[in-house]
């Protein structure tokens, strides 16, 4: 599939078959989601694949999810889930420690951005569906899932065979995003 093709057919998918991701297929969607640019090319992102349905399901809970509910079970129907983190300390920042910008660490999130998506685009053209999830207690679900030392939580990307086609929502054209100056 050309890469425009790609963007525009692309959707959050929130309901999965009940079938495993082959774990090559990940490592490939993981190789290709290596080439998402990054900070001075830092490459911060990492990705933890949590597949344990015990796990899944300690995370899929309200407490985890801040009471949103509708995450809650997207999460708990996934084969996958993908917890996206980020090495802390490196986007945004010069070798001395200091801050490069005024944006201060919030590059790091930007990179964590561009990573997660590039990983979402890289699983839709193996068939692999995904949805790109914020709204977590990155603490609990750091309780549950072993979080390397140095790195902090960006993203849960549950992942699966899709069950069904996502119709797209409606999308704002040019002329109401673009401005010249």
């Amino acid at each position: 599939m050309d890469l425009v093709t790609g963007i525009k057919e692309r959707r959050s998918i929130r309901k999965f078959q009940d079938k495993k991701v082959p774990h090559e297929i990940i490592e490939e969607i993981v190789n290709v989601a290596a080439f998402a640019p990054s900070w001075k090319n830092t490459q911060i992102a990492r990705y933890i694949v949590v597949e344990d349905p015990e796990k899944i399901a300690a995370i899929a809970t309200d407490d985890c999810t801040l009471g949103f509910s509708y995450n809650v079970k997207t999460m708990a129907h996934a084969p996958a889930l993908v917890i996206l983190t980020v090495v802390n300390g490196r986007s945004g920042y010069e070798k001395d420690g200091s801050f490069t910008t005024p944006k201060g660490d919030r590059w790091e999130m930007f990179d964590a951005g561009i990573a997660a998506q590039t990983f979402c685009l890289a699983a839709h053209e193996k068939g692999i569906g995904t949805v790109i999830m914020g709204i977590f207690d990155e603490n609990r679900v750091a309780g549950i899932v072993d979080i390397p030392e140095g790195q902090q939580i960006a993203a849960i990307i549950p992942m699966g065979y899709p069950e069904g086609d996502v119709s797209a929502p409606p999308r704002k054209d040019a002329s109401q995003l673009l401005t010249f100056v």
